[in-house]
Parts: C-alpha cells; sequence; structure tokens
C-alpha cells in the first residue's frame, strides 16, 4: 500500500514541479523584456516580475522539487531491487540534470534581481523547453524501462527539438512584424490627436 502512495505523491509533486519550472522561466522572459519599457514602466514590471519569480520558486517549484525526490526515495525504498535497474539510472540521470536546471533558475533569478543577467527573452524562450526534453525523457524512460526502443526515442527527441526552434523563430519573426506594425502606425495616431 505504501508503494501506491509514494507514487501517487510523486507524481502530484513532478507535475507541480514541472508547472513551476515551465511558469518560472516564462516569467523570465517577461521579465527580460520589461527592459525595453520606458520608466516608470520598467522600474514597477521589473519589481513584480521579481515578487511573482520569487513566490513562485519558493512556494511552489522548490517544494514540488522536495516533494518528487522524497516521494522518489519512497518508492525506490519499497522496491530497492529496482536500482539494478539499468533504465532506472539512466532515468536519474535525466533527473540530475532537471535539478541542475531547477537551481540554475534560481540562480538566474538571482541575476535578474541584480540587474545582472543579460539574456533575452528570446534566449528564454528556448531556454523554457529544456524542461519539456527532460519531461519526455524522463517519462518515456518510466513507462517503458527497458523496454524503450531507442532509435524511434531518438528520432522523437530530434523532432521535438526541431519543432520548438522553428517554432521560436517563427514566433520571433511574428513578433518583429508585430511590433514594426505598430511603430508604423503609432505616429498617425500621434498625427490624428494633435489635429
Amino acid at each position: 500500500m505504501a508503494y501506491y502512495w509514494f507514487k501517487a505523491f510523486h507524481l502530484i509533486g513532478v507535475v507541480v514541479w514541472f508547472a513551476g519550472l515551465f511558469y518560472l522561466v516564462r516569467l523570465f522572459v517577461y521579465h527580460a523584456e520589461a527592459a525595453t519599457e520606458t520608466e516608470p514602466a520598467q522600474a514597477i514590471l521589473k519589481a513584480q516580475y521579481e515578487i511573482m519569480e520569487k513566490r513562485l520558486y519558493n512556494i511552489i517549484t522548490t517544494p514540488g522539487m522536495i516533494v518528487t525526490v522524497a516521494m522518489a526515495i519512497g518508492l525506490i525504498s519499497t522496491e530497492p531491487e529496482i536500482l539494478k535497474s539499468g533504465w532506472l539510472h539512466i532515468k536519474l540521470s535525466f533527473v540530475a540534470l532537471l535539478l541542475l536546471y531547477h537551481f540554475y533558475c534560481g540562480r538566474i533569478m538571482k541575476k535578474l534581481e541584480k540587474g545582472e543577467c543579460n539574456w533575452t527573452g528570446q534566449q528564454f524562450r528556448a531556454l523554457n523547453e529544456a524542461p519539456t526534453l527532460l519531461l519526455v525523457v524522463i517519462v518515456l524512460l518510466a513507462v517503458f524501462k527497458n523496454q524503450l526502443p531507442l532509435d524511434l526515442t531518438t528520432w522523437l527527441i530530434v523532432a521535438l527539438v526541431v519543432l520548438m526552434a522553428v517554432t521560436i523563430q517563427l514566433y520571433a519573426k511574428k513578433r518583429r512584424q508585430d511590433q514594426e506594425k505598430l511603430r508604423q502606425n503609432t505616429p498617425q495616431k500621434e498625427e490624428v490627436a494633435t489635429r
């Protein structure tokens, strides 16, 4: 019975942890893009994003990580022989990368707060795709275990990377076009307002 409790709360922790990681880096995107605003909007936005980032990281994302890891330890304690499985070693390696990503995000958050991070919104959008790839690999390993078709999985990951890169580039192009249209329409509105 303990196995099912550990597994249920492990899955809940995973969902919370990933939701927090996805949203945290999205906040980094907005935080970086706030630098293009004029004052006082820039200062107001940056202060608000700093509050949101800290709360998300400390109240949701980190507790989600702790629950995930603690319940994984509980799961392993109910089936210690699973530690001999090769697929679990690979999965734990990807989880270790995810933990590094989590703490790296905490470091970025502190740099943003100090004004020491020069990343662009586009770079943060690319960074935001890393947990997606880790999630896919970790879940596939958990489901397929030793039966994971490596050739198909490799192609799936490559396709995901290409799709994400293309999507980020298309979105950046659309944003540039929208900003250009906005710039072209702004002088016309100002002329109308002065008449």
